[in-house]
């Protein structure tokens, strides 16, 4: 009974330990002490101890050796549970000494009598070969890993087969060759396995190439009833494999047949939540474009529902474009028009260039796709119209000839147009067209006016549509507008593609203007719709990889991640398991225990490694210095090779005369929903300065340097700039929340320098933020009046609501309603911080007169000042 309290203690005990350890405290401290608890028959207690030793077992590797006993007797325990929990803990022990006493137990766990043994150790020999791949080899781990194929019970199999394919990515030579013979071991264990252990076979079985027609067909058959299967995984496993196969089947019958047996299962995908949903669609796109016929009956499930997501909305219209047929382009373009009048203004945009594109596949089906855009063009929503003069231009592009009778309605919207690629396009048809327009000059008149001011897609349309008009109607009207505009283009400009083009145009109505009407006025080539199009090679590609991750990003594996071996370092044992990364998973990122790979939204399933051979410039550890005098307990990062960084100048943080020749210039800024410190170094000292290391105290935020700062040693009067990737830690600073960043930078030649950055609230915005409108409505009803805070801007004056919006956008503050308030305009918005704190924005303006007002509701009012600072900076 003694006994019985003290196991209730010690599990409680250590369960505290796992509790703390979990929450990112360092109970490191404890490792001998945990370790003692080892010696227990306890199952619970035992797999407590083990997964605090899985997490402490690198910091500690001299200590976990002290383990190594109990795991080799555990290998051999009656209890097969015991048995499995000791191999597999022995192989996520990722520390080289251990590697040697783990072979034998593995070897017995291989060969165990009981299946979940077995399984267990199958996954267990890739991790070894991830840490020591020649020792797996050497000791014939491969073989026995083969063996285990031809295993009476299908989830062994099933592993098996997960690991031999885990190792084959890692390995450049072939180790896992499916032959027929292992081909029908496989499909026979597809039937018994549970749905990952299929998962596991189907996407082996995707790399076996069938030796003809008669094989294929039989792959196919035993594969088929996975398509019923409740899991999304095993059904697009199976999807990918009869894609494939159908490949080398030669009976159209059996080819027909197939596609009519993908379509249901794949439509049953559109059910599911919306994450999933997206995944699906994502495939779907790239099967729909190999085997259109499959889902050409089916497009009704496209049709966007009022409750989808934003990112589910725009994959169906791209499904939806092609699947639309002369059949069905009736149904599609009601659907088109009615999703021109919704309320997100990126899904109306494309909403109206579908329509375009739908003109441009479908020749008969061009006039009706015209009226659709006319029709919208009448409602005289801005960005609507414009949209609608962008794709109009490409069907003029698609059909000369043909449609010109509706370029008077588009010249009514002509006051109207105020982005660039809309005042191009509607340039183009005048310029195409001009013969056919009666002021046309007039009509090109009114955009010289602002020339200079244009950005230069619209200048290089409006040199050549004036061009054309001379060209086509050589009077004195033209003739003068000729001569400003490229005297404009020649003399008034800075960017050399416009001058360039300025003089050919001016070299060709010198001195043979036949020869410019050649030119100029040439037949253009007919345009197709092959913008979403992806190369056959890339397909097929992506098609071999659908349900993974390269069929969403539609790019192949080697685009986004790396497989390389890391070889760990001999001469620094301390830092030999830093090989996955190239540098010191330990605090010294000022991440407690985070991978890189977190800071870099790079999912588990696919790691990137880096190779892990240092610079020998931080071969040996580096005293902390600014931990020590900061007060902080985390390491310095070092300088790893440079990563080169542009943009607009920094702020100077450290001015040349504080720092005694060196000035630092810095800047938080957020690119593609990372945060990274943008830093620029220069050098006005006599002599080389090297050896850069940088350090960032608490802060509200807990930002911490993700990697090393990457700057190259500097020659005197010389420059750097780079980009370090940020992290959110645990070092977070108590007290009142500030946008104060206070950082410590040292190098090699000079003391330790400090500096203050102040960043602004809207680099912390994240693309999360985004709302839909019945949750905005509810969040804000939910929240207490005492939280709503306001404040005005008297100077901020707001030009034009849609380029506001489209501003706003671009720092992660979303738009979800406006209404009119007498003449003032009301748009409601939606943004986002870390820890998941949300911001319901009301902001009120009359379109150009000076004067703002910001109300926003919030959960956690101590962030309200820092917010009506960002806003403040994002409207100005």
């Amino acid at each position: 009974m003694v006994g019985l309290h003290t196991v209730d203690k010690r599990k409680d005990a250590v369960k505290k330990v796992i509790a703390a350890m979990t929450v990112g405290k360092d109970v490191s401290s404890l490792f001998t002490d945990v370790v003692n608890c080892m010696q227990t028959e306890n199952l619970e207690l035992k797999k407590l101890v083990y997964l605090y030793l899985i997490n402490y077992a690198k910091s500690q590797p001299d200590l976990a050796i002290l383990a190594v006993n109990t795991f080799v007797k555990d290998s051999q325990d009656p209890n097969p549970l015991i048995r499995a929990l000791a191999v597999r803990t022995m192989g996520c022990i990722r520390v080289d000494k251990i590697t040697e006493y783990l072979c034998d137990p593995l070897r017995r766990c291989l060969k165990d009598d009981d299946p979940y043994v077995r399984k267990t150790a199958a996954i267990c020999v890739a991790k070894l070969y991830d840490i020591n791949a020649e020792l797996v080899e050497d000791r014939g781990f491969l073989e026995a890993l083969k063996d285990l194929i031809s295993d009476n019970n299908p989830m062994v199999v099933a592993n098996a087969v997960a690991a031999l394919a885990e190792i084959q990515d890692s390995s450049a030579r072939p180790i896992f060759e499916i032959t027929s013979h292992t081909l029908t071991k496989l499909l026979t264990a597809l039937n018994e396995c549970t749905e990952w252990g299929q998962v596991f076979i189907l996407d082996s079985l995707s790399r076996y190439k069938a030796t003809d027609a008669r094989d294929a067909e039989n792959i196919v058959e035993r594969v088929t009833p996975r398509l019923q299967h409740a899991n999304c995984a095993v059904v697009l496993s199976a999807v990918k494999i009869i894609l494939l196969q159908m490949e080398l089947i030669t009976s159209t019958d059996v080819v027909r047949n197939l596609c009519k047996k993908m379509a249901p299962p794949l439509v049953t995908l559109l059910s599911a939540e919306p994450e999933i949903q997206y995944v699906a669609l994502r495939n779907i796109n790239l099967i729909v474009q190999k085997r259109p016929t499959i889902l050409a009956h089916e497009i009704k499930v496209f049709f966007c529902k009022y409750n989808d997501p934003i990112y589910v909305k725009m994959e169906k219209l791209e499904i939806m474009i092609k699947l639309a047929s002369d059949r069905n382009i009736d149904q599609v373009l009601l659907e088109f028009k009615e999703y021109a009048t919704e309320v997100d203004v990126d899904f109306v945009r494309k909403a109206v260039r579908a329509i375009g594109r739908c003109a441009i596949k479908l020749e008969r089906a061009a006039e009706r796709c015209i009226s659709v855009l006319l029709e919208l063009i009448k409602i005289k929503v801005n960005y609507v119209v414009q949209e609608a003069i962008i794709v109009i231009k490409d069907i003029f592009r698609r059909y000369p000839n043909t449609y010109e009778s509706i370029i008077a309605t588009l010249c009514e919207s002509l006051d109207t147009l105020d982005e660039p690629e809309a005042k191009a396009s509607m340039i183009w048809i005048i310029g195409e067209y001009a013969e056919r327009i009666d002021n046309a000059d007039e009509l090109l008149e009114s955009f010289l006016d602002t020339f200079p001011e244009e950005p230069a897609l619209v200048q290089l349309q409006l040199l050549t549509a004036t061009v054309k008009l001379f060209l086509k109607k050589p009077t004195e009207g033209p003739q003068q507008m000729i001569q400003a505009v490229l005297n404009n283009a020649t003399v008034e400009t800075d960017n050399p593609d416009l001058r360039d083009r300025a003089y050919i145009y001016w070299r060709l109505l010198s001195t043979d203007p036949e020869a410019a009407k050649d030119v100029v006025l040439a037949e253009k080539p007919v345009i197709s719709d092959d913008s979403n199009q992806l190369d056959s090679s890339l397909l097929d590609e992506l098609l071999a990889n659908i349900s993974t991750l390269s069929s969403v990003y539609h790019k192949p594996p080697e685009a986004f991640v790396s497989r390389v071996k890391a070889a760990p370092r001999a001469d620094d044992e301390e830092f030999a398991d830093a090989g996955e990364t190239g540098y010191s998973e330990s605090p010294s990122q000022g991440v407690d225990g985070a991978s890189p790979s977190s800071s870099t939204g790079t999912s588990s399933n696919v790691p990137v490694k880096q190779p892990a051979a240092a610079a020998p410039a931080v071969a040996a550890p580096i005293p902390d210095l600014l931990g020590d005098l900061m007060g902080l307990d985390n390491a310095l990062v070092p300088v790893d090779e440079p990563t080169a960084s542009s943009g607009p100048p920094l702020p100077v943080v450290l001015p040349s005369t504080t720092g005694q020749g060196l000035q630092i210039s810095a800047q938080l800024v957020r690119r593609d929903g990372q945060i990274y410190y943008d830093i620029s170094f220069e050098n006005g000292t006599q002599g080389v300065l090297d050896g850069f290391m940088i350090q960032f105290n608490k802060n509200t935020f807990g930002l911490a340097a993700g990697g090393p700062l990457q700057v190259p040693p500097l020659q005197p009067g010389s420059s750097a700039r780079t980009l370090l990737a940020m992290v959110f830690s645990q070092n977070v600073s108590p007290g009142a929340p500030n946008s104060l960043l206070q950082v410590a930078v040292k190098n090699n030649q000079q003391p330790v320098w400090y500096f203050s950055d102040k960043g602004s609230l809207h680099v912390f915005f994240g693309e999360d933020g985004k709302m839909e409108r019945t949750s905005f409505l509810e969040a804000w009803k939910s929240l207490p009046d005492d939280n709503e805070f306001s404040k005005e801007y008297p100077n901020s004056v707001i030009s034009s609501i849609d380029a506001t919006i489209e501003h706003l956008a671009a720092s992660n503050v979303f738009f979800i309603a406006k209404r009119k308030n007498a003449n003032m305009d009301v748009l409601y918005l939606s943004a986002k911080i870390p820890r998941g704190i949300p911001f319901l924005i009301e902001l009120t303006a009359a379109v150009g007169v000076p004067g703002a007002k910001c109300a926003v509701k919030t959960p956690n009012r101590e962030f309200v000042p820092l917010f009506f600072e960002a806003m403040e900076s994002l409207i100005n």
